[in-house]
């Protein structure tokens, strides 16, 4: 997709999500908002405030997530990062981050529908010229068996207890840690 063609998807998207509480509903007009003011908006080319995309892999039980440990930003989070024109939409883009980030494949990963959070927050100095993302992150879920491997922007990728997260895991993290433990998974079960 161009990124005219992301932007429409990521507008039709947040006009069609119902956010989970005030807060979500608060970010969700934002991001409308700076949809409208900005013609680039999907791009890393655009304004400072980019609209990214992230997924939490979770497994089939919902008792372990699968993290990266980011390079630049040096904590364990979801896998994520800038929406690209080759995506086939917001939602493929951030399966496309879990995948390329985690080193499992397509077929053992499950994509939920979603996104089941917004979150916008700044970014440090070991960024270039994008100061703040705006993210919408999905869940997805690793079919048993699955077996991670590190990428190229990652110091580490491991599976981590959902209720025992790294020392340093924002709230925000945890908070859709917590999300996704509570969402309806797709039976993985061979046979």
């Amino acid at each position: 997709m161009s990124h005219a063609e992301l932007t429409a998807d990521l507008r039709t998207l947040l006009g069609q999500w119902s956010a989970p509480s005030t807060e979500q509903e608060s970010l969700r007009e934002e991001y409308l908002a700076h949809l409208d003011a900005h013609e680039l908006a999907t791009a890393k080319s655009g304004p400072p405030a980019h609209f990214t995309a992230s997924c939490l892999v979770i497994d089939a039980a919902g008792e372990r997530v699968l993290m990266t440990l980011h390079k630049k930003v040096g904590r364990w989070l979801q896998f994520g990062g800038h929406l690209e024109e080759g995506d086939a939409s917001v939602a493929a883009g951030a399966l496309r981050e879990a995948l390329e980030e985690s080193g499992l494949e397509a077929a053992g990963l499950t994509l939920l529908p979603g996104p089941v959070q917004l979150d916008r927050h700044p970014l440090g100095s070991g960024f270039s010229r994008c100061t703040e993302h705006l993210d919408l992150r999905w869940v997805a879920v690793a079919a048993p068996g699955s077996l991670p491997e590190v990428s190229e922007e990652s110091d580490d990728v491991a599976w981590w207890p959902a209720t025992d997260l790294p020392e340093g895991t924002d709230d925000s993290l945890r908070s859709l840690v917590g999300l996704a433990r509570d969402l309806p998974r797709p039976d993985t079960r061979c046979g």
